[in-house]
């Protein structure tokens, strides 16, 4: 490769890595806030010890996602400047607008009021902080709504027109709005937060029982992480089925790499099912391809015969990279089914009353603490790396978007990146294991004061 293709490989890897890490703390405050919302609401107003005392708990664990998530999303966007300057100049009058409506609405409804969650305590009257939490909440989603905007722009871009210099135009906000994935990236998207913030409090809450074994805290955090995946979970399979045949519709070319659908099946054929296969790109077909004949007609098309159009109908400068998009994709599904299933064998425990004392299922629950996230991140894989090799999907490719670095600079500036965030999250992840293991006081300070509801 010459040194301009060098340039823009490490300048894509070192937006996946930021967007990565970033997304996962963006998408745990986004799942979290919710369930702080529920243990104050039963505090207040049931006068439960165990909410009270899961809350304080949490919280915590919340101030620091948000605190780490505003440093981490602040170089994430700056990259756009440093970065992506073509793509910038070029789009600027639409993701500008969005990224400050993010960034407003971040600091201001969460990160500022986050502060004063944590710090209220004790200061504000209780229903005043109740108040808070709910904002905060509300905040979080809104911050995912206007960036989960800009991304489904991008996907599906609608609402412009250009100038003779190839800048893009909005018409208006609320056409830009309408971009046809939206509804389905931001519903998936929240969801997904859900699941993921879900199955880390239940494996947290599963390692605490087992060192602290009877914590009424850690049972109340167990059984209502567990409630929320069984609605999530079912909810997430439905507004991916209805994601998937809005790809079909607009980005052809992802669900193909998503299904490694090289050639046209057989006349009278069906769609298969490939449970595994190596995607050769380079020869165009798939190696050790081990499927089961129609099935995958009967999820894309609901029915047996149809089919999708296939790689080899596009030409090989559209094609996604297969390879990462086909393993994300089976990553995402195949762990949504093993959560769909321990959500469902927990749920069996539960109705036992041997939830919080079977010591096989906690400690696979703490093994699953993970899971969400990883199929969230294995969704974004599919999302974003199926997008290639467009930034602005079938207008503007990605070689066209990326600034004009030197390629030691950009080697330099990749090398703090990766220093600075592998020491802010080892850091983060030191805390809250030393957290978790913790047990919690007895009388939680200011937290019970705060929260004291009134006779």
């Amino acid at each position: 490769m010459n040194e301009a293709e060098w340039v823009l490989l490490i300048a894509r890897v070192q937006f996946a890595l930021t967007m990565a890490m970033h997304i996962v703390l963006a998408a745990l405050t986004m799942g979290l806030a919710p369930l702080l919302v529920w243990f104050e609401a039963q505090w207040l107003w049931q006068k439960n010890t165990a909410a009270r005392d899961a809350l304080h708990f949490w919280i915590k664990i919340f101030s620091l996602t948000v605190a780490v998530g505003a440093v981490s999303g602040v170089v994430m966007e700056f990259q756009f400047g440093t970065h992506w300057a073509a793509f910038s100049q070029q789009t600027g009058g639409i993701i500008g607008p969005f990224l400050f409506y993010e960034v407003l609405t971040a600091f201001f409804l969460e990160s500022a009021l986050t502060g004063v969650m944590l710090f209220g305590f004790g200061r504000i009257p209780p229903h005043v902080h109740f108040a808070v939490t709910c904002m905060v909440a509300f905040g979080a989603l809104l911050s995912a709504f206007w960036i989960l905007a800009a991304n489904s722009w991008m996907q599906t871009p609608v609402g412009f027109t250009q100038d003779d210099a190839g800048h893009f135009i909005p018409e208006s906000i609320f056409l830009l709005l309408k971009a046809p994935s939206f509804p389905w990236r931001f519903s998936h998207m929240v969801t997904a937060a859900l699941i993921g913030s879900a199955y880390f409090m239940m494996g947290i809450a599963a390692w605490r029982l087992l060192r602290f074994p009877g914590e009424m805290a850690s049972q109340l955090m167990l059984k209502s992480a567990l409630i929320l995946t069984l609605f999530a979970v079912p909810l997430q399979m439905v507004t991916g089925d209805l994601h998937g045949e809005n790809t079909l519709k607009y980005q052809p070319t992802k669900l193909a790499a998503m299904e490694g659908s090289w050639q046209p099946p057989p006349q009278g054929e069906g769609e298969p099912l490939r449970l595994f296969a190596w995607p050769d790109q380079q020869a165009q077909r798939n190696v050790a391809e081990i499927s089961v004949p129609d099935v995958a007609s009967l999820y894309l098309r609901h029915n047996l015969t149809d089919h999708i159009k296939s790689l080899s109908e596009f030409p090989r400068a559209d094609q996604p990279p297969v390879a990462p998009v086909f393993f994300a994709f089976r990553i995402m599904i195949g762990l949504g089914l093993l959560m769909l299933v321990t959500s469902l064998v927990a749920l069996l425990q539960h109705r036992r009353g041997r939830l919080s004392e079977s010591s096989k299922l906690l400690r696979w629950l703490v093994c699953m603490t993970p899971s969400g996230f990883t199929a969230l991140i294995a969704g974004w894989v599919v999302t974003e790396v199926g997008r290639q090799p467009w930034t602005v999907y079938g207008i503007l490719r990605t070689s066209d978007s990326v600034s004009t670095l030197s390629l030691t600079s950009t080697v330099i500036i990749f090398g703090l990146i990766l220093v600075v965030y592998a020491s802010g999250f080892t850091l983060g992840l030191i805390y809250l294991l030393r957290h978790a293991s913790a047990p919690i006081p007895e009388k939680p300070g200011m937290v019970a004061v705060a929260l004291k509801t009134p006779n």
